[in-house]
Parts: C-alpha cells; sequence; structure tokens
C-alpha cells in the first residue's frame, strides 16, 4: 500500500487559504463565510447611514436558503425587530445604492434559550474538609477498639486519626 506522503507543517497561511479555496467542499464553505462577512460590513455601514449604527451588533444576517434576493436579519430582542421593521423600506434603498441587491427583508427574533439549560458553574473553588467531623471520628474510634493489637488496619487508622482531627 502506497500512501501520499504526508503535507509538511511550513506552509505559510497564505498556502492553507490556498489550500481551502482550491478544496471541493471546504472551499464552498470558505466562500460563504467571505460572503456573510461582507454581507455584515455593507449591512453596518446602510445602519450607519440610517442613523442606527449600534444595533448593527445585535443583528445577524443572512440570505434565505436557494435565494440572494431575500436578506434574512436575526435579532435578540423583539424591541430591535420593531425597529428594524419600522426603516425595512429605507434599509433597502440604503443596501442597493451600497450594491448589494435586495428586494424583501425579513426580520426574526432569535427564540430565547431554555430555562433548563445547564449554566457553567462560577469559578468559586470548593473548600476541603478539614478533618473528620464528630459522626466519622467516632466510627473510625469503635473499629480501632474493635482490632486486635496486633492488626495490620491498626496502624493506619491511628495514623488518620492523628492526621484529620477536628
Amino acid at each position: 500500500m502506497n500512501f501520499n506522503p504526508k503535507p509538511s507543517r511550513k506552509h505559510s497561511a497564505h498556502d492553507w487559504i490556498d489550500y481551502l479555496r482550491e478544496s471541493d467542499g471546504l472551499g464552498e464553505i470558505l466562500a460563504k463565510t467571505e460572503d456573510l462577512a461582507k454581507l455584515k460590513i455593507i449591512l453596518n455601514a446602510a445602519l450607519i447611514k440610517l442613523e442606527l449604527g449600534h444595533l448593527g451588533p445585535k443583528i445577524e444576517a443572512g440570505w434565505r436558503s436557494g435565494t440572494k434576493e431575500e436578506l434574512f436579519l436575526l435579532v435578540n430582542s423583539a424591541s430591535v425587530a420593531s425597529r428594524l421593521q419600522q426603516i425595512l423600506p429605507s434599509l433597502i434603498n440604503a443596501l442597493s445604492k451600497s450594491g448589494l441587491l435586495c428586494k424583501t427583508i425579513k426580520v426574526r427574533v432569535k427564540p430565547a434559550p431554555p430555562s433548563w439549560a445547564v449554566k457553567p458553574r462560577a469559578n468559586t473553588q470548593r473548600e476541603r474538609p478539614q478533618g473528620l467531623n464528630a459522626v466519622a471520628k467516632k466510627s473510625w474510634e469503635s473499629l480501632l477498639e474493635k482490632l486486635e493489637p496486633n492488626s495490620g488496619l491498626r496502624s493506619p487508622i491511628e495514623k488518620l486519626l492523628k492526621t484529620k482531627p477536628k
């Protein structure tokens, strides 16, 4: 079995971009990502012209699948969505002046995350127990009393009781 040799790891970033553009699946993903980045820049510029540049970071933009004439805007809150609905004709006009051909814009509110979602624990360190509690100490002492003097367990239990006092 002859396999192709591994590519050298000494490629520069430019070489890898060329590789991504040439490959079948990755090239298409890279092209779509670049198109969405350009769309975001044009949309932000149009919002600034309409004096609504502060809404730019709150909007995720994309084309409706299958067509590049219907723009899809996903926002976090209903207030942002209603403000965008009010300026849609002006926004479409500003986008067309920027060279972006778009006939309609759909604005949708992003669904809220479920309330049951597991949230990461705060970075607090738990306190480690300092010694044995009263019940545990009593239990170990009663076991120690029941052991024979020459038992192999006797010395480890005595050591435990000495090192873990409460």
